[in-house]
């Protein structure tokens, strides 16, 4: 893939590893729509960057998702990449000893649905003009899962396969890279940002953006 002269949609950008990928792929040189539910994170996000813009988005809700699709078709046509890395995670899944089935489903809505309709969404539009890439983004627990955040990882490990469905889809088409985070300081969940055992959001997003550089990506 080529880091520049690209247009690009990250999810979730208003925050953590998708803020983190949207700047440095703005400061490389490309148009960056930086999308999530929260208007005041993505502004904040955009704040002094000529070139970035933002979306409001929820990709767990089918309207939202439509409704995104024909503004980024109307307003930015040129769109060849997205990085999909909106997604939830709660450690309170077994907080009672058994499964939050309501926190399940909106676990299992947000990061996998929500996948699917933005991607499958996305795809004639990005299809439609030259060097496509979709970036989803799983996590090091789609291989090895957390046994006290099932769901999640099961989540994760649905992404990891879907991944490499629609890569055997569109070969000779469109570029799929999986992004496969292992525990970074993020906002994911409350104090993650202070865990000396996870990895500094700068290091990591430093170590992705040459992966995105090297070749074959």
């Amino acid at each position: 893939m080529k880091t520049s002269g690209n247009t690009i949609l990250v999810t979730g950008g208003g925050t953590g590893i998708g803020e983190g990928l949207a700047h440095q792929f703005h400061q490389r040189g490309n148009t960056v729509i930086v999308a999530g539910r929260t208007r005041a994170s993505l502004e904040a996000a955009i704040a002094g960057r000529e070139g970035m813009h933002a979306l409001v988005l929820d990709a767990a809700d089918p309207e939202s998702v439509g409704s995104a699709v024909e503004t980024l078709g109307r307003d930015f046509p040129a769109l060849n990449m997205l990085i999909h890395s909106a997604g939830i995670m709660s450690r309170d899944e077994l907080a009672t000893g058994t499964i939050d089935l309501a926190l399940a489903q909106r676990i299992i809505t947000t990061n996998l649905v929500g996948t699917l309709q933005v991607v499958e969404g996305l795809l004639p539009l990005l299809l439609s003009n030259p060097d496509p890439v979709i970036c989803t983004v799983s996590s090091g627990l789609a291989f090895v899962p957390l046994p006290s955040a099932p769901t999640y990882s099961a989540t994760k490990a649905a992404v990891h396969s879907y991944s490499l469905s629609l890569r055997q889809r569109l070969k000779g088409r469109a570029e799929v890279i999986e992004i496969a985070p292992p525990g970074v300081r993020t906002g994911l969940n409350p104090g993650q940002e202070s865990i000396e055992a996870y990895m500094p959001l700068d290091e990591y997003i430093a170590e992705t953006m040459a992966n995105f550089a090297a070749q074959p990506t």
